[in-house]
């Protein structure tokens, strides 16, 4: 038996040699009976001060504390591993990971144990820096002063924030393995419901509105909807988080209104009224639209007289009694000037000349007010032309023209009246 274990243990010696990794051979009192070259380098000594030594007395208590639980298991028969930051040497501070396992004999015995070290510095580095960088998050999520919530594919609760549970005014533990729409009630999450449907198609979704139960009053409030991914590509659940856009909105709207709305009049502007003139046109073989061209009667002496300052107060108030005039879903714009633009759903030009009579009597009370003109009240007016669509033009700029050509056709009548552009070249043959 010895004879057959002497050829067996050279054998093996040389093979572990030709292997580029730290490797020792070690007795059951841990004694190292074998290293191989690179184990040499690892342990940055010379052999003769490596074999025959303990692990112990090479590499201090705390490093035999972290190795004796996996020799024991080796000597046992079983093959373990460990991890330790090395004390020793060059290598001191770098992290390795010590693969312990059995060196059996014929009989089944456990005569030694060898170690394999591998190096995982680099690993742990990365390791402990997703580690910090987790906790940071974890602590970013859980203080975000904004609701933060992860459902799984079955909208149940996964994760809340600090700042989901102020809102809901519940516990963290009452509220983790929920559904969300439990959480939120049958009204909210019919309300919310498309959205994280729409996400689970792997979209990033958004879905803003005027909050009105928050202490602080009516806000805007955003709330994003994030699919989670894993590692194929498909969703395997979403986040959520709402923020307080109240301001930004605000804003936005000021700025959009601004921008199609008239400065002076606060009626539509001119570019405005030209965008809702085209998508009327491309719905008008179902929804018939008239417009209407409105150009004061007056309004030059009124400015020449009384200065623009009553010149502007006469705009203003024509421009909010032609407002007054029409329904709400019918358009009101300034063109230029003391021109206005009306766009309204009419069924027929007796329907047209019926509204652009009751334009031409909102333009009167103006005057007749008193309020602005004064003395000039009686000679201020309107000259209103109007073409149909699609009965007369099917394009935006058509349209304006014969309402144009309408509306001049209008002041060469005597003005304070209105014209169909149809019947122009009718009038002027008579």
């Amino acid at each position: 038996m010895a004879s057959a274990l002497d050829d067996r243990v050279p054998h093996i010696e040389r093979l572990v040699d030709a292997i580029d990794l730290p490797i020792g051979r070690w007795d059951s009192g841990a004694r190292l009976l074998f290293c191989n070259d690179p184990y040499i380098a690892w342990a940055d000594r010379p052999r003769e001060q490596l074999l025959g030594h303990t692990l112990e007395a090479l590499y201090g208590p705390a490093a035999w504390a972290a190795a004796k639980p996996a020799f024991d298991e080796a000597f046992a028969g079983r093959t373990v591993t460990y991890q330790r930051q090395l004390q020793h040497g060059r290598l001191g501070g770098r992290w390795a990971r010590v693969q312990v396992f059995p060196d059996t004999a014929p009989d089944g015995q456990v005569e030694a144990v060898f170690t394999i070290a591998f190096d995982i510095h680099d690993d742990m580095l990365a390791q402990e820096a997703l580690h910090a960088a987790r906790q940071r998050l974890d602590h970013f999520a859980e203080n975000i002063p904004y609701p933060l919530t992860y459902v799984d594919r079955d909208f149940t609760l996964r994760f809340v924030n600090k700042a989901y549970t102020e809102a809901t005014r519940e516990t963290t533990q009452n509220l983790l393995g929920r559904h969300i729409g439990m959480v939120r009630g049958a009204k909210r999450w019919a309300e919310h419901e498309p959205y994280f449907q729409r996400a689970l198609q792997g979209k990033t979704v958004q879905y803003t509105r005027l909050v009105n139960s928050l202490p602080q009053g009516p806000r805007w409030m955003r709330t994003s909807y994030v699919p989670d991914f894993d590692a194929n590509g498909e969703v395997i659940g979403l986040y959520t988080v709402t923020i307080d856009v109240h301001e930004l909105t605000v804003m936005q709207e000021k700025l959009k209104r601004r921008a199609e709305h008239d400065a002076l009049t606060d009626v539509l502007s001119r570019r405005t009224m030209m965008d809702r003139i085209e998508a009327a046109l491309a719905d008008a073989a179902h929804t018939p639209v008239a417009l209407f061209f409105v150009d004061l009667d007056g309004f030059k002496t009124v400015n020449d007289r009384l200065g623009h300052r009553e010149g502007d107060a006469l705009l203003v108030a024509v421009g909010s009694a032609l407002q007054m005039s029409v329904r709400a879903e019918d358009a009101v714009g300034r063109f230029g000037g003391d021109e206005f633009l009306v766009l309204a759903a009419v069924r027929d030009p007796e329907g047209a000349h019926t509204l652009a009579l009751h334009m031409l009597d909102a333009v009167r009370a103006v005057a007749a007010s008193g309020q602005v003109c004064g003395a000039l009240s009686n000679l201020v007016s309107a000259s209103i032309g109007y073409a149909l669509a699609p009965g007369d033009a099917r394009h935006p700029l058509q349209l304006l023209q014969l309402a144009d050509d309408a509306m001049y056709a209008a002041k060469r009548r005597g003005k304070n009246c209105a014209q169909h552009c149809a019947t122009i070249a009718v009038e002027t043959a008579r």
